[in-house]
């Protein structure tokens, strides 16, 4: 395997060297005879970078540049084969991308190292310069396999870091789809339909997709994602002559690019027939599936067979296996019947996978406690892409929804009955859009979801939860205290006193309360006399509190004080619903506590 070599010019870049090594301990050094332990010695620079060009991932150098291209230029060949170099001042102030900056990974790895070093990377490509996709290394990234219609890569590569008009179309979704989605240039427009673009508003189609569409009058990029599977069925040594090429064939009459096809299955009866390898070879050496009739038998088919069941108890191999493979999803090429010599029959059909599909999808997603800024990263992905943002009004901050991109719908459900919700929700998801019900906080603590879950289970409707950042985290990080000391408390409850709604009776606050816990008490500031009753049960009179107003909102309000005062402080202070109580000595629990706060940072605080 190859592996990254560390070429230091001069001794002064060999503590540079060290600190690379230090994070990625699979790397080489190279240095000058007499450098130390663990280092390669080399007597001569430039018979060691002849040998290393060939053999290695990637080069570093560290000292002069000037050094650095000289002793490259004469291997330098080719950008698909030549490795990653990048070079580096003996100081370790800066990091350039030298060398393969894309299809190499020399950009990449330029950035990783400025953060190691702490330097400035130097970056010049141009797509990289500009913030912009790399589309000659998109298909190593997300393994899809890429062609053009142009005459050469770099005519469409051009058109787009020029920032000409460029429609987007993506008939099938991966981690691809979504980065390209979530980080679209402004010159670019999404389409999820071929028909729907109008080819002479554009100067560049780029396409995500297993179909083929017919040549079109601009230049385009097509990216072949791996997400058919075919399934295959045939008569016992059946010739495989001639096989292939019929189904490449038959897959380009109805528009699917045999490049999309990920695997290949049968069932086990069939699994030594020479049939099989004939079709990897054809296919680029893809996987075999080999399944069981049990695995088989409850897969729907299309097109079931009493003959192929009496032989194999499965209506149907072709379909049930390339269904199975994909994971339930859709037949894209029904069965078809091949008979290219006498007794050899066979039989394939083509699913595309259920996850790649452009189905409706509902992202539950928890907003955190406030802040906008306290959402988690994935959260903040699914509010950009959404196409529907139903949001839990007053409980959520409207900022939030500020996230959302161009043409998105965003509504409050506040004055929303759940049927109302259901039906806007499903109206959306029915046309293959993504909606996201945003709640406050986490959604699985306190947030309501269980009734919506259940809609979406019986409706078989695809549906996911991104958790947030809970209050209870949030009072922990604004009253400074670890809510769990070690020998003195372990435990942290999160409860409710009881109010209309009715609590568990082996879960009273009296009976939580023996524990002594740190506890975090939701939904409970208008019922605070009886919990300050119940709390006094079992903690102390002088145990600290906090009520919690509006966590980490623009409008945030923290009283502290004694379990005694309880009540008087959140009525006092006119506190609401969106209270969060804590109780429990775990409150600012330490000796010395700093009083102090510096302003120099408070624009990172608060927006």
């Amino acid at each position: 395997m190859k592996k990254t070599a560390v070429i230091v010019i001069s001794a002064q870049g060999l503590p540079v060297a060290q600190r690379i090594r230090k994070e990625w301990p699979d790397c080489e050094i190279y240095a000058k005879q007499g450098a130390g332990e663990g280092v390669n010695e080399w007597v001569s620079l430039d018979e060691t970078v002849k040998k290393l060009f060939f053999a290695s991932e990637a080069l570093i150098f560290i000292g002069a540049m000037g050094i650095c291209v000289r002793t490259i230029a004469p291997y330098v060949r080719d950008k698909h084969t030549d490795p990653a170099v990048i070079n580096i001042d003996s100081t370790g102030r800066f990091v350039v991308s030298v060398l393969s900056g894309h299809i190499g990974g020399a950009n990449e790895r330029t950035l990783q190292l400025a953060r190691i070093l702490g330097a400035q990377p130097v970056v010049t490509t141009q797509s990289d310069a500009t913030g912009l996709w790399a589309l000659d290394v998109l298909p190593a990234k997300y393994h899809w396999q890429v062609s053009t219609d142009a005459d050469n890569f770099n005519e469409p590569l051009t058109l787009f870091v020029n920032r000409k008009k460029t429609a987007l179309l993506l008939e099938c979704k991966d981690e691809g789809t979504a980065y390209l989605e979530r980080t679209k240039p402004a010159f670019v427009d999404v389409f999820y339909r071929f028909a729907d673009i109008d080819l002479s508003q554009y100067k560049l189609l780029i396409g995500v997709t297993p179909f083929v569409h017919p040549p079109i009058s601009v230049p385009s990029i097509w990216y072949r994602p791996p997400v058919l599977h075919l399934g295959v069925g045939c008569r016992k040594n059946c010739r495989p002559d001639a096989v292939p090429a019929y189904i490449l064939s038959a897959m380009e009459k109805v528009g699917l690019a045999w490049s999309s096809v990920k695997d290949l299955s049968t069932i086990d009866l069939k699994k030594d027939e020479p049939l099989l390898p004939a079709l990897q070879e054809a296919f680029h050496h893809i996987p075999v599936r080999i399944y069981t009739a049990e695995e088989l038998k409850d897969i729907p088919v299309a097109n079931p067979s009493e003959k192929v069941e009496q032989v194999t108890s499965v209506p149907g191999v072709s379909e049930a296996a390339a269904i199975l493979s994909a994971g339930g999803g859709e037949l894209v090429l029904e069965k078809q019947k091949g008979k290219l010599s006498e007794g050899n029959d066979f039989t394939f059909a083509v699913a595309i996978n259920k996850e790649s599909m452009r189905l409706g999808h509902i992202e539950i997603v928890g907003a955190g406690p406030g802040d906008p800024e306290l959402i988690s990263v994935k959260g903040k992905n699914f509010l950009e892409a959404a196409d529907l943002i139903l949001y839990a009004g007053s409980l959520v901050p409207v900022e939030l929804t500020y996230y959302s991109k161009e043409g998105a719908t965003v509504r409050s459900s506040a004055s929303m009955a759940l049927e109302e919700q259901f039906a806007l929700m499903k109206s959306f998801y029915d046309a293959g859009k993504l909606v996201v019900r945003l709640h406050t906080g986490d959604p699985c603590i306190y947030g309501a979801i269980q009734e919506q879950m259940a809609y979406f289970d019986s409706h078989g409707m695809s549906y996911h939860i991104t958790p947030g950042i809970s209050s209870f985290q949030a009072a922990a990080a604004a009253l400074r205290s670890q809510f769990t000391i070690p020998e003195k408390v372990q435990t942290i409850i999160l409860t409710r006193g009881e109010g209309r709604t009715p609590m568990p009776e082996k879960e009273k606050l009296s009976l939580l309360a023996r524990s002594q816990s740190t506890m975090c008490i939701f939904l409970s500031a208008a019922i605070v006399e009886d919990v300050q009753r119940e709390l006094l049960e079992h903690y102390p009179p002088d145990t600290p509190v906090a009520a919690c107003y509006k966590l980490t909102w623009k409008d945030e309000r923290i009283y502290r004080g004694e379990l005694k005062d309880l009540a008087r402080i959140v009525k006092d202070n006119q506190l609401t619903l969106t209270t969060m109580i804590v109780v429990g000595e775990a409150i600012d629990n330490r000796a010395g506590l700093s009083k102090l706060y510096s302003s120099h940072f408070s624009h990172l605080f608060r927006k």
